[in-house]
């Protein structure tokens, strides 16, 4: 039997999931889709009985969006919410808003796929004249955290993702966990997945196997020492989002049309 359980997902679909261009570190708030999406994903967690106590959230809008969607869903917005850049999507560095689909046709769909889904490379980091880079280090959130602006990342492997993570994973999240808390962790793509490797100790070579959907809440139960007591559930009609994973793996793909 679970000792702890936690939900974890990653935001709805933010305005550039939808143009299908790296969004990373630039904030968006959601798409329509993606609105309605969290909507849903509130709705279905309210039908299943949820109760949460507390809410994680990344500094970015999708984020904190997706999370004020849910509880508004489940009539619990006074649930008190934390946020922190350390829970942000991976910075992309230089890719930050580029089309993935023309990346994948200029470079070839492998070497976007080791780009968005590897363990271990770290894209070409972001410089003072790339076009967001103003947007990104002059933004007043990240000078109120627990970095210096000047030692924020400039581009992250999703090991990069993982080392900033765990210590708030550590030192935050699981002290409110071993209280007795029921926690929502409202993230983004790679900071969900690098929590889930994390947790299921999945390999640094299949970790480029696993995709998150967007909108779609996912079960974690955990026993006294923090394992897994089995793989992650994603909850609702599996075969929707099955077809949501597929949408999400085809991002990185050229279209049809120009194959």
């Amino acid at each position: 039997m679970a000792k702890y359980r936690l939900v974890l997902l990653r935001h709805g679909e933010g305005a550039w999931n939808k143009e299908n261009r790296f969004c990373s570190w630039v904030d968006q708030k959601l798409s329509s889709d993606g609105i309605k999406e969290a909507q849903n994903c509130g709705r279905h967690l309210k039908a299943l009985g949820f109760e949460f106590d507390l809410v994680f959230t990344s500094v970015l809008s999708r984020s904190i969006q997706t999370a004020w969607l849910i509880l508004q869903e489940m009539g619990q917005e006074w649930v008190p919410i934390q946020s922190s850049w350390r829970l942000n999507e991976r910075h992309y560095g230089a890719l930050i808003g580029l089309n993935r689909a023309e990346m994948a046709l200029n470079h070839g769909e492998e070497q976007v796929k080791i780009w968005r889904r590897s363990y271990d490379v770290t894209p070409p980091p972001i410089t003072e004249s790339h076009p967001y880079y103003d947007e990104i280090y002059n933004d007043r959130r990240y000078k109120c955290g627990d970095v210096s602006p000047d030692n924020l990342p400039k581009a992250e492997s999703l090991k990069d993702v993982l080392d900033r993570l765990l210590p708030y994973w550590n030192e935050k999240i699981v002290p409110e966990l071993k209280s007795g808390k029921m926690i929502l962790i409202s993230a983004h793509g790679n900071s969900s997945r690098a929590l889930l490797k994390h947790l299921e100790g999945i390999s640094d070579k299949d970790i480029i196997n696993l995709t998150l959907p967007t909108g779609v809440p996912i079960l974690l139960e955990l026993d006294e020492n923090l394992h897994l007591l089995g793989p992650h559930q994603f909850l609702g009609d599996q075969e929707a989002i099955q077809a949501a994973i597929k949408k999400v793996e085809d991002q990185g793909k050229v279209k049809s049309a120009e194959k």
